[in-house]
């Protein structure tokens, strides 16, 4: 058998890049520890009691393209990923709709995601089913509250749609996940927890 080591590299490097492109290397592996955690902890101390339970906290890096799941749920003990999802931004953030949140706004009618620490309340049943409340303690978030910002499921938001048009659709600035896991998240991330999203 002969070995040509030339087109041995080429085929890894061609296989290699097959995998980046659909994203393959690219999504959170449960167990790690994300880059947000430390941005994260510093929150949580700076709102102290307003965050009662403080086992598990949601990250959302907004930094990563929206066909990747990049909200991620985290053990506050050891800090590791325990599952990720995909998860929209706001059309005002992506007015190009590229897959890429590039702008942020608290105002209202901005339709774009806010960043900073929100606080996750009540469950309730609206247009898009179930979803929680939330609340933002920053400046940067303060009125997510009046401006209906929730986590909530929606038929936009599915791996088919991240694997065919290189991103998921976009929302009015709500954190929207995928109508098959949205269950999951509302139980894993209950009330009184921190929700953080950065860039």
């Amino acid at each position: 058998m002969n070995f040509n080591r030339r087109h041995f590299l080429s085929a890894v490097t061609a296989s290699s890049a097959g995998l980046i492109a659909s994203g393959a290397f690219a999504t959170v592996r449960t167990g790690d520890k994300p880059a947000l955690l430390s941005h994260a902890m510093a929150a949580l101390d700076k709102h102290g009691s307003a965050i009662r339970n403080r086992d598990i906290i949601g990250l959302v890096d907004f930094s990563a393209p929206s066909r990747l799941p990049r909200f991620d749920l985290v053990h506050i003990g050891n800090g590791q990923v325990l599952s990720s999802y995909l998860v929209s931004h706001g059309r005002g953030s992506d007015p190009a709709n590229s897959g890429w949140a590039k702008l942020f706004s608290n105002r209202p009618g901005s339709n774009a995601s806010s960043c900073g620490s929100f606080l996750t309340g009540t469950t309730y049943y609206g247009k898009h089913g179930r979803s929680r409340r939330l609340h933002g303690l920053d400046a940067e978030n303060s009125m997510a509250a009046p401006r209906a910002i929730v986590i909530h499921g929606a038929s936009y938001v599915t791996p088919v749609m991240a694997r065919t048009q290189g991103r998921v659709g976009r929302s009015l600035g709500c954190f929207a996940v995928s109508n098959t896991e949205i269950d999951e998240v509302l139980a894993k991330l209950g009330q009184d927890r921190l929700l953080f999203a950065w860039k």
